[in-house]
């Protein structure tokens, strides 16, 4: 079973900067796609970034010029560079790994907050 652990969530002030980290349990080169994906409190989750296993980055408008992400398949880890953050970034991150088989198999890490103060 794929394990994804985040790391690097906390508290920070609007305008700040936070980096969150997703190391994998295997060799990351094996997954078609991995990303970010938030869930604020009462709202659905959303996507925010994602990456291709040949590096094309994908993100959400609401994070666009914000927000980079990036991999180090040497690492098997995925990083989320968040700078400019505002209250509305307010959410719990969860890493997300996408395998293509035979079908699609998708993995999730535990999720990791983070809370912009205003």
């Amino acid at each position: 079973q794929v394990q994804l652990v985040e790391s690097g969530g906390g508290l920070v002030q609007a305008g700040g900067s936070l980096t969150l980290s997703c190391v994998a349990s295997e060799s990351i080169i094996s997954f078609y796609r991995m990303g970010w994906y938030r869930q604020a409190p009462g709202k659905q989750r959303e996507l925010v970034a994602r990456i291709t296993s040949d590096g094309t980055p994908d993100y959400a408008d609401s994070v666009k010029d914000r927000y980079i992400i990036s991999r180090d398949n040497a690492k098997n880890t995925v990083n989320l560079q968040m700078d400019s953050l505002a209250p509305e970034d307010t959410a719990v991150y969860y890493c997300t790994a996408e395998r293509r088989t035979a079908y699609i198999q998708n993995y999730w890490g535990q999720g990791t907050q983070v809370t912009v103060s205003s």
